[in-house]
């Protein structure tokens, strides 16, 4: 029997990402599946929080320190220099809610050819353990994260290859949609994080820009479906290409 890998169409490429995405979403109603998904919030908590961090670092300030809380929410600190512009403050805002969907596209497309695979599953790894070690000051985060890398890394190692794309799409995926999880987080003004209220992202960006929290609410949404559209369009086309690729090397040897 050929593999699933090697044999899918673009159909067959589209049921295994929806797969991944029906998983996504109905796992925290599952018998169980809050507790099989908490880590995996903590995840998605982490690429929005290290969104913020590198915003800053991107726009020449300094990330100081990363906070994930057992509820699953978190902050991330840095220190913005004084003269920074309202165009800087407003994009460190935006720089956690969007940079889930970069990260969630960045896996769906490595997901597309086998040999990004592995490179996928160590990069996510190295960014895991280096974030610990230098940013991360919560005991969520250090005990998690460190357990996710190990699973990642066992994955790549030890994973079938059918296995190894589901993962990545299914990572790939739970980033991308982590959106509808801060649904209502992104259409508020204020939050409240470890009891202190302050303000949203939309409402830095509102308090920076002067239109609407709700205006940049749908900025952000409209971006990140976009960045997940595209590389959902790229990922299928590519894994297409593989397989004709594939299966004209197949007929040759016959």
């Amino acid at each position: 029997m050929r593999s699933l890998v090697t044999s899918g169409s673009q159909g067959e490429q589209a049921g295994r990402l929806f797969l991944a995405a029906v998983v996504v979403v109905f796992l925290p109603y599952l018998p169980f599946g809050n507790i099989i998904a908490y880590p995996f919030v903590i995840l998605t908590t982490w690429f929005h929080e290290m969104g913020h961090g590198f915003t800053a670092i991107l726009l020449g300030n300094s990330f100081e320190q990363l906070v994930i809380l057992p509820s699953g929410s978190g902050y991330a600190l840095s220190s913005i220099a004084s003269d920074a512009s309202r165009f800087e403050r407003a994009a460190i805002a935006a720089g956690g809610p969007i940079a889930p969907s970069l990260f969630g596209a960045a896996f769906i497309l490595a997901s597309a050819k086998t040999q990004w695979w592995k490179p996928a599953f160590y990069a996510l790894t190295a960014i895991l353990v280096l974030s610990v070690v230098i940013w991360v000051r919560s005991w969520v985060g250090v005990l998690v994260l460190p357990a996710l890398a190990a699973l990642f890394v066992l994955v790549a190692k030890k994973a079938r290859p059918e296995w190894q794309r589901f993962t990545l799409q299914f990572i790939g995926l739970l980033a991308a949609l982590s959106m509808f999880r801060d649904w209502d987080y992104l259409f508020s003004k204020n939050a409240t994080i470890n009891g202190e209220v302050m303000l949203s992202d939309t409402g830095q960006m509102q308090a920076q820009l002067a239109l609407p929290y709700w205006f940049w609410a749908g900025v952000i949404i409209t971006i990140c479906f976009a960045i997940v559209g595209v590389s959902l369009k790229v990922a299928l086309a590519a894994s297409t290409r593989q397989t004709s690729s594939w299966s004209r090397q197949g007929w040759r040897k016959r």
